[in-house]
């Protein structure tokens, strides 16, 4: 049996097909903005993986988020906050999304001197935790949200049921879509500086992208590499004026602009790229060992496509400001929703708005319940207009 993340008492066990009694909620003002007081709070730099809790059979948690990063654990301390106990998903390869592969994050406020992406991601992970997320690292591998239960299952075989789910997937690294990109990942090809960096000492590196990962990744790589080369397609960086004045600056980095990596090279390792003039059409070959690709990302949303309205790019659509999607009691929030922004600041943000949608729509279920059960006439009483039995 898979052991439990939390040592607390085991959640309220229900028989078949009843809802778990739900939790009293918590005091006004309970739901209040806490990223920022990491400082008060003795936190872990890394937590070690843990398995997901058994699910109890017949159980119906309040909410259930699916996925990690500065979204899902943000909705999970304010979900928890209200005292709704969350199960966090968190997925079983990394926790912690797009982040954990980031170096120094500068633009996270209550941060003067930056913080470090994975560090960041720890501190949100243990905030969440204290106040009560059972965190998993487990993946879901199918969801049917379409009832007023909603039904997931892990990559176990077991079965959760909840009263709302929100979806926290983030994104997914994007690819060139060329032969052999596939096969020589890990060999040559990476998608992560920070985690592959250091094997490319004082080699040649190349960097594909013009915005401010590309940038972020071929700074931090010249930690390690004698030159990197930024392949950008046009001929300006879309970075931030302060990420591109600090490449420009840097003597081991250099620029092909107005250039596509057009094909790879290499049986075994990468041993080079034919690049392509994006005006001329012509090409020439750079010798590289290592190939970073940092050309943005797609929304994950395999698990909800023909559930959960998309948009033509693929991004869950949200109502209006909110984070409510077509379906009642399943709420989207972060890079899943956002392809304008893509902020670890925003992601947080929308994570916050996920969980006060769905302890309001929790709220409202509760109150109609109420309502009908004190409007509705006792067993033994007879309803105006009806003929005596």
């Amino acid at each position: 049996m898979r052991s439990p993340r939390n040592t607390g008492p085991r959640p309220t066990v229900v028989t078949p097909g009843a809802q778990a009694p739900r939790p009293t909620p918590g005091p006004p003002g309970a739901l209040v903005s806490i990223i920022a007081q990491t400082s008060a709070v003795s936190l872990p730099t890394q937590t070690a993986a843990q398995p997901a809790t058994e699910p109890v059979e017949g159980e119906v948690r309040e909410v259930v988020i699916v996925g990690s990063g500065p979204a899902g654990y943000t909705a999970a301390v304010y979900a928890a906050r209200a005292n709704l106990r969350p199960l966090v998903f968190e997925g079983s390869v990394t926790m912690g999304g797009a982040l954990m592969n980031t170096t120094e994050v500068e633009n996270f406020p209550g941060f003067t001197d930056g913080v470090m992406g994975p560090d960041l991601m720890m501190q949100m992970r243990a905030q969440a935790e204290r106040f009560g997320a059972e965190l998993v690292t487990d993946d879901v591998v199918e969801m049917d949200l379409a009832g007023d239960v909603k039904v997931l299952r892990d990559g176990t075989g077991g079965t959760y049921r909840a009263r709302t789910v929100i979806l926290a997937m983030g994104s997914a690294y994007r690819e060139l879509g060329l032969p052999r990109e596939k096969e020589l990942s890990g060999h040559g090809i990476s998608w992560c500086a920070t985690c592959d960096g250091a094997f490319f000492r004082q080699q040649h590196i190349a960097v594909v992208g013009g915005g401010d990962s590309a940038v972020e990744e071929a700074t931090f790589l010249t930690r390690f590499a004698d030159k990197v080369t930024l392949v950008h397609r046009r001929d300006a960086l879309r970075a931030s004026k302060v990420m591109a004045d600090r490449a420009a600056a840097d003597p081991k980095i250099e620029f092909a602009w107005n250039s596509e990596v057009s094909e790879i090279l290499g049986e075994d390792k990468l041993s080079g790229v034919r690049l392509r003039d994006t005006q001329t059409g012509e090409e020439r070959e750079l010798d590289v060992t290592g190939l970073f690709i940092a050309i943005g990302h797609d929304p994950r949303n395999e698990l909800v496509k023909g559930q959960i309205d998309l948009d033509e790019s693929g991004y869950v659509q949200v109502q209006g400001r909110s984070t409510l999607t077509n379906l009642a009691g399943v709420f989207a929030c972060g890079d899943l929703v956002d392809h304008t922004y893509q902020q670890a600041i925003t992601a947080a943000g929308s994570g916050c708005q996920a969980a006060l949608d769905a302890e309001r729509h929790l709220a409202t279920l509760d109150a109609s319940t109420v309502e009908t059960a004190q409007t509705a006439p006792a067993a033994d009483e007879t309803v105006p207009g009806d003929a005596p039995a």
